[in-house]
């Protein structure tokens, strides 16, 4: 790629080493999509008539811990760059610090909670100074990757959707600030919703607008406030996220076609958001709460053109036939998808229960009250980020137990290891049975996902936030243990010889072992949960296993309050 001047935004029309240059672009994020496929998205890419990449960047995957930095393997942000620049990508970089995404706490690392007076988004100190070490970081990875320097990166944007938070004028200067002051020189953006761009930008950053439907005047709403520059939809939904409860969110190709269309003939630039979803692998993602509480699925499928699997789907096709009209020349071949074969059945044969597997869990932390998983000392005194934290003291009696809304975000109640009930946002009180003597209580809490996008980051604290009381009494004189996956303790869990076969004994909530023969080299698949039955016996060679009768005979696994197949 030549190098003659990057791209500008001095008028009407953006250029691009100094010639008329339109935006078509597409995001697609590193971390949503196993390394090994990362070419093959972005061929498709490509053949679709795309010429821009953008990603966001995650924080708090490559800072899981104060001072630990990780841009490795799946985080190889420089690698990822330096792919689409090969394939003939730009890329437009949008590092945050924060990202939304519909990703934990909005690519924030949960570190940052253990300040209990902590402002996220703000030029509150103790944000400042993290943000700072952060992009001291980032930006040595990534500015030899700006057009500058002979990179793909052609413009940056600063935050992300600050429009529609906006409680520090001050703050946005300062992320610019910490992206010019590094060296950062390529074109700055900012990007806003309708109702955001009022309060959004920066000075010194081309605004651009999100939407998916051309109405309210939106893209003349963007002409008005920001006269002869040039006009981008930095994110033309494509679809939508899905929520736990709710149906899966569909676009329909042609609604989309037309607004996309429109847009062009506007001669507006344009970034598909997502060009492809994805998957947001293991705990990381977000949840959303405008006065209830919904966690967002792992699928990042997005209704997106490329399908989370990679497939090309007809929104696909209606949008290469479409950008295949603003090329002289014809697109690329479209990649033809890996191959995919649907296995036999993985059979459980092994299990362990929660109460067997405490042993391979690091000391309890022992506590009066109880401690948020962000301020417990794991993990280097960063605290635990994701998973199940395991609440436990003891009683002498039976009556009310109530959360009164300490719980985030749900939990199963267990007296001498027997399930009582769940506390969650909805349920705040489970009856305790009356016993003699002393009896252990436990409380299994799940981290479902913090909120992501809104003014409630601050709050996004997890496991017990405050008193559980029982009979009006606050419990005190906690052991708190924490599960939060990681590959270390899973491997102690895997290569522990104490496995069960006998599945009459208490296995959930557990662990289960199967295992999933492959012949051949190994082909794309995916796994179905739906064959996993709670029963008291084989049924069709179906291991499955009774606990709550109310679940039925066949039922998915997210239903369960405590199910982790190995």
């Amino acid at each position: 790629m030549s190098r003659l001047e990057g791209l500008k935004a001095n008028s009407s029309q953006f250029t691009l080493e100094g010639e008329p240059f339109r935006i078509l672009g597409g995001s697609v994020h590193y971390f949503r999509v196993p390394r090994a496929y990362w070419e093959d998205r972005l061929l498709k890419m490509k053949a679709c008539g795309l010429n821009t990449l953008t990603t966001y960047v995650p924080w708090n995957l490559h800072e899981p811990e104060r001072g630990t930095f990780n841009f490795q393997d799946q985080l190889d942000l420089k690698a990822y760059v330096s792919l689409a620049a090969q394939l003939g990508l730009w890329v437009i970089l949008r590092p945050g610090p924060y990202i939304c995404a519909e990703w934990d706490l909005g690519g924030l690392p949960s570190w940052l909670l253990q300040d209990e007076e902590m402002q996220l988004r703000t030029t509150y100190p103790g944000f400042v100074n993290a943000v700072n070490l952060y992009f001291d970081k980032l930006i040595s990875v990534i500015k030899p990757l700006m057009f500058e320097g002979g990179g793909p990166i052609i413009a940056v944007q600063v935050e992300n959707e600050y429009g529609s938070f906006a409680k520090d004028d001050k703050y946005m200067p300062f992320i610019k600030n910490c992206l010019q002051s590094r060296g950062i020189k390529e074109l700055l953006m900012t990007s806003d919703n309708w109702e955001g761009l009022r309060c959004g930008g920066v000075e010194g950053a081309l605004k651009t607008i999100n939407l998916q439907r051309l109405s309210f005047g939106a893209i003349q709403h963007l002409a008005d406030i920001q006269p002869q520059k040039p006009l981008m939809v930095m994110e033309y939904w494509s679809g939508w996220f899905d929520v736990w409860g709710e149906h899966h969110h569909v676009f329909h190709a042609e609604d989309m076609l037309a607004v996309v269309s429109e847009i062009l003939d506007r001669g507006v630039s344009i970034n598909l958001y997502m060009f492809h979803g994805g998957t947001s692998f293991g705990f990381m993602n977000g949840a959303m709460d405008f006065g209830t509480y919904k966690s967002q699925v792992t699928s990042y499928d997005y209704d997106a053109p490329l399908s989370e699997a990679g497939d090309c789907t007809p929104k696909y096709h209606h949008l290469r036939n479409l950008f295949s009209q603003y090329h002289s020349e014809p697109l690329p071949g479209v990649p033809s998808s890996p191959e995919r074969k649907a296995y036999s059945p993985a059979f459980i044969q092994q299990h362990l229960s929660l109460w067997d597997i405490l042993q391979f869990s690091d000391k309890p932390h022992k506590s009066d009250k109880p401690v948020n998983m962000e301020n417990l000392p794991v993990n280097n005194n960063n605290g635990q980020s994701y998973g199940y934290t395991l609440y436990e003291t003891t009683i002498t009696g039976g009556g009310a137990l109530n959360s009164r809304n300490n719980i985030r975000d749900r939990a199963v109640v267990f007296v001498n290891r027997e399930c009582v009930g769940c506390l969650d946002y909805k349920t705040h009180e489970v009856a305790l049975p009356d016993g003699k003597g002393e009896r252990t209580l436990s409380f299994l809490v799940e981290n479902c996902g913090r909120v992501n996008y809104g003014k409630a980051l601050d709050e996004q604290r997890k496991g017990i936030v405050g008193d559980i009381v029982l009979n009006n009494t606050p419990l005190r004189g906690f052991s708190i243990s924490c599960f939060d996956m990681k590959p270390s303790f899973i491997k102690r869990l895997t290569n522990s010889g104490q496995w069960k076969t006998d599945f009459k004994s208490h296995c959930i909530p557990g662990f289960f072992q199967a295992r999933l023969c492959v012949d051949g080299p190994p082909k794309d698949t995916f796994v179905s949960l739906r064959i996993i039955v709670f029963e008291e016996q084989r049924v069709h060679d179906k291991l499955l296993f009774a606990e709550n009768p109310d679940y039925g005979k066949v039922i998915d696994v997210y239903k369960l309050p405590f199910c982790t197949l190995l």
